[in-house]
């Protein structure tokens, strides 16, 4: 059964699917929470409000447009719409490895209007 959750900052709405890895997992079980984000080129990010006790899982170093990241380092949840600082290409590229844990559905292009500070709701879809 598809995981579907609800990410809401200020006008923008978006869903996203969850993959089937630890890391998918232990972000569903923290839901739902609300966090302030911060913007790093082309990638917002904010902390998860409870520790999870995972490492990396493959952790990767260049990741694709629409990605969801737990970047362990922060202990936070990303999401991937452009290139960031580090990028040599168009393609996102963390300040370290992240673990991809899903995929927004449809277009991330307004994510492009947030700035740091923003609120991030983070639901479960019913």
């Amino acid at each position: 059964m598809a995981r579907i959750i609800s990410v809401r900052t200020g006008t923008i709405r978006l869903e996203a699917e969850l993959n089937e890895t630890p890391a998918a997992d232990a972000v569903w079980n923290t839901l739902p929470y609300e966090a302030p984000g911060s913007v790093w080129g082309y990638e917002l990010y904010f902390r998860i409000p409870e520790e999870l006790d995972i490492g990396p899982e493959n952790g990767q170093d260049v990741v694709e447009t629409g990605d969801l990241g737990y970047w362990p380092a922060g202990n936070a949840f990303c999401i991937f719409y452009g290139p960031t600082p580090a990028s040599t290409d168009e393609r996102p590229r963390p300040v370290s490895p992240v673990t991809v844990f899903g995929k927004v559905i449809g277009d991330v292009a307004g994510l492009s209007e947030i700035e740091t500070g923003v609120m991030v709701f983070v639901r479960r879809k019913e």
